[in-house]
């Protein structure tokens, strides 16, 4: 999704770090760890030292984030390398986010080959998914390919002041090159609160194999393929789709069963040695977008092919991410609740292991 983005300078405001929530975080972080969507079960050691970091730009009207440092000694898979702990980012205005552009680089803000990126993820927990109300609602994310989610005109993602973003991090170096501090940047534009608003209100839609599960799952050797499927229950359009996979990727499709249509095939684009490089897109808010009516079932189906010889453990994930507009925004204030504690967090997260279609690696 790198070579295609989504739809096609005064500092006045810095804050040197976000901490307030850290300790918290290392309790959810801990919780997640033994079930959490992304972790898949995974356990690891701490990374204590990384911290978030904010810097505002109002003239550019951008905020970039920043998390690190990063330490990534070469040839360390995620398993074994230390983790960040989950950290908090509280929305600082009311108003719309636009995009998110990330990027690596080292202390000097040199380039860092995105490939030492497992995968980032931004949670809002003031809201819940509204294609899977058991997880919160997930805004942002980017893999190695470093996806790049630009500004889609006339629309953004709505935000109040002092929302809580739960930003999850995994990182790993398959590099021959070790780095000492890296960091993760990532720029968000922005709009101001207005009235009348100058944009409509888009909803994160995301589409994934495991479903309302955890994402990531072991993948076999030689050519594989996993589906899972979902229904709708809402009027709307898609306005543009793209995917998330890992290593060895081959595609991955999106359909519609209910109408029996192919909405995208989004071919994975790797190296000679299997990395992947990135994920296309495929748009269709020109055409006033994909439309999709309530108790329409979507098919998502993820193909690779492993050529180690030998299964990999959590080494793969399936998501088509998008933006849905509802033909009702109103029936889309249901979602938004006040932040969970840690302490319900982790409560949530015991119960969801007895759920239907909360499947846990142990």
């Amino acid at each position: 999704m790198r070579a295609q983005v989504f739809f096609s300078a005064v500092l006045l405001a810095t804050f040197p770090s976000i901490g307030s929530a850290q300790q918290q975080s290392h309790m959810r972080r801990a919780t997640e760890q033994s079930g959490g969507f992304m972790q898949g079960g995974m356990h690891h050691k701490i990374a204590a030292t990384v911290m978030l970091g904010q810097t505002i730009n109002t003239t550019a009207h951008t905020i970039t984030l920043r998390v690190g440092p990063l330490t990534l000694p070469a040839n360390t898979s995620h398993m074994n390398m230390p983790q960040p702990r989950d950290l908090t980012w509280t929305i600082p205005l009311t108003g719309w986010l636009l995009s998110y552009h990330p990027r690596i680089v080292d202390a000097s803000g040199n380039s860092v080959p995105g490939t030492v990126l497992h995968h980032v993820a931004f949670w809002n927990e003031n809201r819940s998914d509204f294609l899977c109300p058991n997880k919160e609602e997930h805004i942002f994310g980017a893999g190695g390919e470093l996806t790049d989610w630009a500004n889609i005109p006339g629309y953004g993602y709505r935000v109040q002041k002092n929302d809580r973003i739960r930003i999850e991090t995994m990182i790993h170096n398959p590099t021959p090159t070790s780095y000492d501090k890296a960091f993760l940047e990532i720029e968000i534009r922005y709009l101001d609160d207005a009235s009348p608003a100058p944009v409509k209100d888009f909803y994160p839609a995301w589409m994934d194999v495991e479903v309302c599960g955890n994402s990531g799952y072991d993948l076999p050797a030689g050519p594989s393929e996993k589906s899972g499927s979902i229904a709708v229950k809402f009027d709307g359009v898609l306005l543009g789709v793209g995917g998330h996979m890992h290593d060895y990727a081959r595609q991955i499709v999106l359909e519609n069963t209910t109408h029996k249509e192919t909405i995208a095939t989004l071919q994975a684009k790797t190296d000679d040695k299997g990395h992947l490089q990135y994920m296309p897109v495929v748009t269709f808010f020109a055409a006033g977008g994909q439309k999709i009516s309530a108790g329409d079932r979507l098919k998502i189906t993820a193909s690779y092919d492993n050529p180690t010889g030998k299964l990999l453990r959590e080494g793969a994930m399936g998501i088509v991410v998008g933006y849905f507009v509802p033909s009702d925004d109103g029936l889309f204030a249901a979602f938004r609740h006040a932040a969970k504690t840690p302490e319900h967090n982790m409560h949530d997260m015991h119960d969801m292991k007895d759920m239907p279609g909360m499947a846990h690696d142990q």
